[in-house]
């Protein structure tokens, strides 16, 4: 594996942590969707699967709301990715969606 430095500092941290002996692909990275981080994750560890932050993801959907609706929708949000199953999720989903 080259060790010269890399365009995206994502991908040449990555490399460093293949480089000192993280060989074997992590099964699973979170991010707050920096693309650069995605892209080079794809590169380096394309094994790997990909999750979005959900604080990350929550708060960019409330920035984007009015402050009066930031709270409940926070709420309901909250309700979605602390679910304990996929049902309960989608139904808190649907319920977020509607109202």
């Amino acid at each position: 594996m080259a060790t010269g430095k890399a365009s995206n500092p994502w991908t040449g941290l990555l490399l460093d942590l293949k480089n000192r002996g993280l060989t074997t692909p992590p099964k699973l990275a979170t991010g707050d969707g920096a693309l650069g981080f995605w892209a080079a994750l794809e590169k380096i560890y394309p094994e790997t699967r990909q999750q979005r932050c959900w604080v990350h993801k929550v708060r960019n959907v409330l920035s984007k709301l009015p402050n009066r609706w930031q709270g409940p929708a926070g709420d309901a949000l909250r309700q979605i990715w602390m679910a304990d199953t996929k049902v309960h999720a989608d139904q808190a989903f649907d319920w977020f969606v509607k109202t």
